[in-house]
């Protein structure tokens, strides 16, 4: 068995620091990681230059506010840009799909099937196969134009 009170406490801190890292990994959340490095700065400056416990402790809780702003403004600062910006937004995807008009649309309003779905519609008067391109969603009715 380890024998904690025999390891020097800057070794602690560097333990600590690996396994807020870990717990990073394993639990992704971002914030662990500015603690892990606080952590990690604090075994380094209590290696370094030997402070006392208490002194160590009160540094830790310093680093942790300053790496968690840091991290914060980071963030704020440098965007995660998305792969798909629609990806939530099932309807704005549709736009442009195209469309098979299963419900002759007359005055305006009809029906189209797109894919396994049945849509209500809007756009200009059309016969039942006409093929059309989605312009545009309001709640679940598609806007539709001739292709």
């Amino acid at each position: 068995m380890i024998d904690l009170a025999a390891l020097d406490s800057h070794w602690m801190w560097l333990i600590l620091a690996v396994l807020f890292g870990i717990g990073e990994i394993v639990i992704p959340g971002v914030f662990l990681l500015w603690i892990a490095i606080a952590a990690a700065l604090t075994g380094g400056i209590a290696m370094l230059t030997g402070i006392a416990i208490p002194a160590q402790i009160i540094l830790f809780a310093v680093l942790c506010l300053i790496a968690t702003y840091a991290g914060k403004r980071w963030y704020r600062d440098h965007p995660v840009a998305s792969q798909d910006p629609l990806l939530n937004d099932r309807a704005a995807r549709l736009v442009g799909e195209t469309v098979t008009v299963v419900e002759a649309i007359r005055g305006g309003q009809g029906r189209v099937k797109l894919g396994d779905s049945v849509w209500p519609c809007r756009g200009p008067d059309a016969d039942e196969g006409t093929v059309m391109r989605v312009t545009g969603v309001n709640g679940n009715a598609l806007f539709v134009e001739s292709v």
